[in-house]
């Protein structure tokens, strides 16, 4: 499903071209998932595709008799719910399930484990817990942690305060959209292993495919719910127009730790493992971390805020007269400037498929036959990647792994929720 692909630091953006992009989805106003606060979940084996051909088996959590999915279905609650839980085992050997950031968690129906009750193969076991607090949290089992998270028993769990469009019960936390990041790896040799019943040593394991909400790039940019990744049901292509806030929710879902980089502009970090990052007796989040570059360590969950405007470039990203009206959210000082520099004429240039034609978001020039089909509301591409370089590739080949794009598209473009 490749076709030529274009890396290319440009004006504009450093962006993967990919012809799967051909088929982006809308942004969403609101990350899919199951709405609780009832579940029942079944730990069953299936498999994944992997954009270079594998076809992998996982063991994964799929949701009220549906098919068993990579990552597991992202639960999603209020805060102040009492979530319910049961899960069957259909695997051969015990699993479980824990809430980090989950206070009062209790299990019934199930067998001794070390960390909690287990669900026996053919068993069921119950997890009853109130959300007390809203964020962004994982789920994962409590069971053969080194074998089992391998093999794909994470999830996410959004729970939200009682304030639409507020990640947080604090207008620091407000956002207009709001993309799920769930960081994982794996190593398909071991997997392959555990298929043909080999003796396993979890020590072993090398991971050599990287996923954000399970799925490698260019996977990532495909639909959510796209049919030809049954398992693999939830995108990570974030969205937007200038001037509106992006809230990231990021959880380091394996056992490696991944520095998530956002090309385009600094997050602000507001709140980690589910709490506001907050002194005592702050206002807001007066504690939140501007940087470039989130490292997103095992277990662990970040919030951040990512707003894009083009402001002090020194030049008008939308190539206005000084004279035009500006658009909602543009800079004005650099209202009606020129680009500093002299474009080469299209005989001396080399076109990607996401080139408008023209430097500025929303203006397109004729280009020649063929060329620049995949970009056709002139928007603007910002690659977002993990920034330890072979964690974008697919089993060593590059580009893929755990990359995707954001996509700036000019308000006259209306993003389906």
């Amino acid at each position: 499903m490749s076709s030529p692909i274009r890396l290319h630091c440009a004006i504009v953006a450093c962006a993967l071209v990919g012809a799967s992009l051909a088929q982006a989805p809308a942004a969403q106003a609101a990350i899919p998932g199951v709405s609780g606060p009832s579940y029942h979940f079944v730990a069953r084996e299936g498999h994944i595709s992997t954009p270079d051909g594998a076809n992998v088996l996982i063991w994964g959590y799929a949701a009220d008799g549906g098919v068993v999915q990579y990552t597991g279905p992202t639960m999603i609650v209020n805060q102040g719910d009492v979530v319910d839980v049961t899960l069957d085992n259909e695997l051969d050997e015990p699993v479980s399930l824990l809430f980090p950031g989950q206070l009062g968690v209790v299990a019934s129906d199930g067998v001794p484990g070390l960390l909690t009750l287990e669900a026996p193969p053919g068993g069921t076991v119950r997890y009853q817990f109130t959300a007390s607090y809203a964020g962004t949290f994982m789920y994962q089992s409590g069971s053969h942690m080194d074998l089992q998270i391998e093999m794909g028993l994470i999830g996410a769990l959004i729970v939200r305060p009682p304030t639409a469009g507020q990640a947080y019960e604090d207008p620091a936390s407000t956002y207009d959209r709001e993309f799920l990041f769930l960081l994982s790896e794996m190593d398909v040799g071991f997997h392959q292993q555990v298929e043909d019943g080999y003796p396993l040593d979890t020590s072993t394991i090398r991971p050599a495919q990287w996923f954000i909400n399970g799925r490698g790039a260019p996977d990532t940019m495909a639909p959510a719910a796209a049919p030809w990744l049954p398992h693999q049901p939830y995108s990570a292509m974030p969205m937007m127009h200038p001037g509106e806030k992006i809230l990231l929710r990021l959880i380091g879902g394996g056992r490696d730790l991944h520095p998530f980089h956002t090309h385009g502009n600094n997050t602000w970090a507001i709140a980690r493992d589910g709490r506001l990052l907050q002194s005592p007796g702050g206002t807001g989040a007066d504690l939140a971390v501007s940087d470039f570059t989130i490292t997103v360590a095992p277990g662990e969950t970040t919030d951040a805020l990512f707003e894009w405007t083009g402001a002090k470039l020194g030049w008008d990203i939308y190539g206005h007269a000084p004279g035009d009206p500006q658009e909602p959210f543009e800079y004005g000082p650099d209202h009606g400037k020129e680009i500093p520099i002299v474009l080469p004429d299209s005989e001396a240039m080399t076109f990607g498929a996401f080139w408008s034609g023209s430097p500025y978001l929303g203006a397109s020039v004729a280009l020649p036959p063929g060329t620049g089909t995949n970009n056709l509301t002139s928007g603007y591409f910002f690659m977002w990647h993990s920034h330890t370089e072979r964690e974008m590739t697919n089993t060593d080949v590059f580009p893929g792994g755990m990359m995707t794009m954001l996509m700036i598209e000019p308000h006259s473009v209306m993003l389906m929720d």
